[in-house]
C-alpha cells in the first residue's frame, strides 16, 4: 500500500488533459480555458465620455467658477454609438452623452451640472483637468494584451470581459465523459425489481450525481459478478468515454475481478491499495495511455471517500482543472476526532455557524448511507496523526 498523498500525486502526475473545443460565449461559463486569451480588439475602442456633458479643452475653463463663468461656442452633439466629425477648436464646446466617442481636440468632459446652456452659449461653472470624465481607449481590454491564461475557470465577469475583448466563440477543454460500472450479482439497478439479499445501486447513483453537478456527462451500468460481461462492459466504456469508474470487485477475493480483468488488458496500474481509511482498496490506472481508470470499493463509505479523494481529483484534472477536488475552507473542532497513526482517515460531519469559524461536529449514526446524506464536510486526519483535539482549526473539504 502506499500513502494518500503519493497516490493522489501520482493521479494528478499521469491525468492526461483532454483536447479543446470551441464553445459560445454563453456556454463558456465555468468552462477552463485551453489556451492562452488575448485581446483582439480594443476596448473601448476610442477615448469615450464617462458622463453626459460637453467635450472641451481644459485649458479654456482652467479659470471657470461658479461666480465667474467661462463662455464656450456650442458647435455640435454626439451620443453612444455614433460620431463627430470635425476637430474641435479653442473656445468650442460638444455636446456629449455617455459612452460617445470623444471628438478629435477635446482632452476633457466637464459634467452637465457645472454648465448652463442659453442658446448656442454653453456657460461653464467649473474647471476640468485634462482628462476629465473620459475613459481612454482600450483602458479596458488592449489588443493582444493578455486576458485569460491557460488552464483558468471562466467566471461570468470574465466571459463578459471576453466578449469586449472581441470574443464570439472560446477554446476550452473538453467535459469528460464517464463511464460508472458497479459490478455484483447483489446489485440491482434502480427501478428493477428488488429480491432478497439483494440492494440497488445507491453507490452508482451518488457518484453519478457527483459528476453530473461537475457537469461531466455519464452512463451508469450494472454488470453481474461474470469476467465475460464485465470485460465486454469495460472494453465498450473504455472505447466511448473518456474516463471509466468502477464501483465494486476492487479488492482480491475470487469475486473481485475488475483490477485483474484490466490487468489483462494490459491497463497500466500506479497504484492498488492506499493507506486511507475509508477507501484503502482503490486502485487506478491509464489505459491505452489516454484514458483513466479507477476501480473503487463497493462498501458505501469506502466508495464515497475513495471517489472524493481520488478519483474526483483525476476526472476533474482530465477536464484540464488546476485546482481538481473539492473547495475547503477552515473550521474549528467541535470534538475531538481520531484515527489511525499509519494510514489517512477522513471523518464526516456537520458544520454549525458561530464564532470566527464554523464547528464541526463529527457524525458516527449507525446509518452508513444517512452519515453520507446528512454531512455538511469531511476532515481529514493526516497518516501520522492519531488525534486532533477539540477546538484546533483544521481545513474542511466542503460537500454542499
Amino acid at each position: 500500500m502506499i500513502s494518500f498523498e503519493h497516490a493522489l500525486q501520482l493521479t494528478l502526475d499521469h491525468i492526461p488533459v483532454l483536447e479543446m473545443e470551441d464553445v459560445s460565449l454563453l456556454d463558456a461559463v465555468d468552462r477552463i480555458t485551453a489556451v492562452d486569451l488575448n485581446g483582439r480588439v480594443d476596448s473601448p475602442s476610442a477615448n469615450v465620455s464617462l458622463k453626459d456633458g460637453y467635450a472641451i479643452q481644459s485649458a479654456d475653463i482652467s479659470a471657470a467658477r461658479e461666480d465667474t463663468a467661462v463662455s464656450l461656442r456650442l458647435v455640435g452633439s454626439v451620443a453612444a454609438g455614433g460620431g463627430w466629425p470635425g476637430q474641435l477648436g479653442p473656445g468650442e464646446a460638444v455636446r456629449i452623452l455617455s459612452g460617445a466617442p470623444v471628438p478629435q481636440g477635446a482632452d476633457a468632459v466637464i459634467a452637465e451640472e457645472f454648465t448652463r446652456l442659453a442658446g448656442n452659449t454653453l456657460h461653464v461653472l467649473n474647471d476640468a483637468d485634462p482628462g476629465r470624465n473620459i475613459r481612454p481607449q482600450a483602458s479596458d481590454v488592449r489588443k493582444g494584451a493578455l486576458l485569460v491564461g491557460k488552464g483558468s475557470q471562466l467566471s461570468p465577469p470574465a466571459v463578459g470581459l471576453l466578449a469586449a475583448a472581441g470574443y464570439q466563440t472560446v477554446p476550452v477543454v473538453r467535459r469528460p465523459g464517464v463511464a460508472i460500472l458497479a459490478t455484483g450479482d447483489e446489485v440491482v439497478a434502480p427501478g428493477e425489481p428488488l429480491l432478497p439479499g439483494r440492494l440497488y445501486a445507491s453507490n452508482l447513483v451518488t457518484l453519478g450525481s457527483w459528476c453530473r453537478r461537475n457537469s461531466f456527462s455519464v452512463k451508469t451500468i450494472v454488470v453481474k459478478d461474470d469476467a465475460r460481461q464485465i470485460r465486454e462492459k469495460l472494453l465498450a466504456c473504455l472505447h466511448d468515454f473518456d474516463a471509466v469508474i468502477t464501483s465494486g470487485g476492487a479488492w482480491g477475493s475470487e469475486r473481485d475481478m475488475v483490477v485483474r480483468l484490466l490487468d489483462e488488458l494490459n491497463w497500466r496500474k500506479y497504484y492498488h491499495r492506499v493507506r486511507i481509511g475509508p477507501g484503502k482498496a482503490v486502485a487506478f490506472g491509464i489505459y491505452e495511455d489516454k484514458k483513466p481508470v479507477f476501480c473503487l470499493p463497493g462498501g458505501p463509505p469506502s466508495n464515497h471517500i475513495a471517489f472524493l479523494q481520488l478519483a474526483l481529483p483525476g476526472v476533474l484534472a482530465l477536464s484540464g482543472r488546476k485546482d481538481a477536488g473539492l473547495p475547503v475552507r477552515m473550521v474549528r473542532l467541535a470534538e475531538s476526532i481520531s484515527g489511525r497513526v499509519d494510514w489517512t482517515q477522513f471523518k464526516h460531519g456537520k458544520l454549525e455557524a458561530g464564532g470566527d469559524l464554523p464547528s464541526f461536529y463529527p457524525l458516527n449514526p449507525p446509518s452508513r448511507l444517512q452519515m453520507m446524506a446528512t454531512s455538511d464536510a469531511i476532515v481529514r486526519i493526516p497518516e501520522g496523526v492519531s488525534q486532533i483535539e477539540r477546538g484546533q482549526v483544521v481545513e474542511a473539504q466542503l460537500l454542499r
